[in-house]
């Protein structure tokens, strides 16, 4: 039966105080003394295992809670009453901890079974390295061959992944707490992956690496495809071409009606061809086929050879084409490539930069120095015309995209220009973008290093 402390050492006192009383009275003053010393031995006794009985309580009430993290405490029961509200307390707790490490762990379970069902392979590391947790996927791709060993909790990353891209990829999620992307093509013999790696918020990272090998070839597939169909259809449509040009030019005898007809075949038999150069060209770039010469050369130089590489449209077109400020500095590119996107944006703005009213177009080229994000040169082409939709802006660098298909077709357009010009930047370490507000013109903006910062 449980007795409360207060209750318990109140009852021994009372019990002891009145044997002291009846010894007062009944006994002489030595026996008054030897009672009270009896009462003191009482006292220091029942003080002695009142203490004890308590000491055991509270034992058993901190056993119990340091054991709640590890298994559930079943109802608790103290000697004492006024300790039934800890213990109950204490149970409480207990349930509510149960559950929430049941929950803990059903939901790990389910992570877990989430990524291993991923078909990339995923890996987490801690801020030294070393290896924390990975799926199935990552023991599957690497089992332990001659280029990395098994992989294993605990072992560092570079002790089972000797690939440069993937180490370097984490080391920078690690070390710079930003994500990072590469490309590796010698993980694993024949196989390409695409590898993200992001810092954890508690410190560490986590790396994803998808296999994107199949997608290589398709792709591949399709840029041979399109190159051996378009240099297939070089020869007839030259051949189209130089005869109906031939009867245009010597055949006194047509009828307005069949030279009207010969025109228009003319006509598209040209855009055709121009269509298929700009395919093979589109496909050499994509492949990486086309050889690039990058070199130191004169941002202002660039500009002037564009400038002047389009003379004659300027001429047949009676544009307007203007060099806007410009620098001296120099940039680490090919300059026939970069001549060549510049005449490229040059002529689209000639094409679709005409103004209201004046019926020709107005082009203005430019160059800066700038320093953010990086230290560059930045080249600008701003025609005057309608303008693009803010909707079009991000994806005017799609192969085949037009804004206007019915224009652009009139005019002779492929919908290649851009994408290929977006190709030859980005492959010479700059990036490319749109500017644009309807009826005020448009401005298309590309950067590229300087010599002085550009890796050789």
């Amino acid at each position: 039966m449980t007795r409360g402390l207060f209750f318990s050492f109140f009852v021994r006192m009372t019990i002891a105080l009145a044997f002291v009383a009846l010894m007062k009275v009944w006994f002489t003053p030595l026996g008054w003394i030897v009672g009270t010393l009896l009462v003191l031995a009482w006292a220091a006794v029942n003080a002695f295992l009142l203490s004890r009985s308590v000491r055991r309580s509270i034992a058993l009430l901190q056993t119990s809670t340091a054991a709640i993290a590890e298994r559930p405490v079943g109802a608790l029961h103290s000697q004492f009453s006024d300790f039934d509200g800890l213990a109950q307390a204490i149970t409480l707790a207990s349930g509510h901890v149960e559950r929430v490490l049941n929950d803990a762990a059903e939901s790990r379970r389910e992570l877990e079974a989430m990524i291993d069902s991923m078909q990339d392979a995923v890996v987490a590391v801690d801020q030294a390295g070393r290896i924390q947790w990975t799926n199935q996927r990552m023991q599957r791709l690497i089992p332990g061959t001659s280029f990395s060993s098994a992989v294993r909790v605990g072992h560092a990353l570079v002790q089972t992944i000797r690939d440069p891209e993937v180490l370097d990829c984490v080391k920078v999620a690690l070390e710079q707490r930003a994500v990072s992307e590469r490309r590796s093509t010698s993980l694993l013999p024949g196989r390409i992956f695409e590898v993200a790696a992001s810092p954890m918020p508690g410190g560490g990272a986590v790396a994803v690496l998808h296999d994107i090998t199949r997608i290589e070839q398709v792709e591949r597939t399709q840029r041979e495809f399109v190159a051996n169909v378009s240099h297939e259809l070089r020869t007839p449509l030259t051949s189209i071409t130089g005869y109906v040009e031939t009867l245009l030019d010597h055949e006194a005898s047509l009828s307005p009606q069949a030279r009207e007809f010969l025109t228009t075949i003319h006509k598209n038999a040209t855009r055709m061809n121009r269509l298929t150069e700009d395919l093979l060209v589109m496909a050499r770039v994509e492949s990486s086929e086309q050889e690039l010469h990058p070199a130191p050369v004169r941002a202002d130089s660039l500009v002037r050879d564009a400038v002047q590489a389009m003379s004659g449209m300027v001429q047949d077109e009676e544009a307007v084409l203007e060099i806007g400020e410009t620098t001296c500095c120099e940039v680490f590119a090919d300059q026939d490539a970069i001549v060549q996107v510049l005449s490229n944006l040059i002529e689209n703005g000639i094409k679709y930069g005409k103004t209201k009213g004046e019926g020709r177009s107005r082009v203005v080229v430019s160059a800066r120095e700038v320093s953010e994000p990086v230290e560059a040169v930045e080249f600008s082409v701003r025609d005057f015309g309608q303008g693009i939709a803010s909707e079009h802006l991000t994806r005017i660098f799609e192969r085949f995209y037009r804004v206007d298909k019915a224009r652009s077709r009139e005019s002779g357009g492929t919908g290649l220009g851009l994408a290929i010009a977006r190709h030859v930047v980005q492959t010479q370490g700059g990036s490319i973008r749109a500017e644009s507000e309807l009826n005020a013109g448009s401005t298309f903006l590309f950067t590229l290093p300087k010599a002085e910062t550009a890796v050789i």
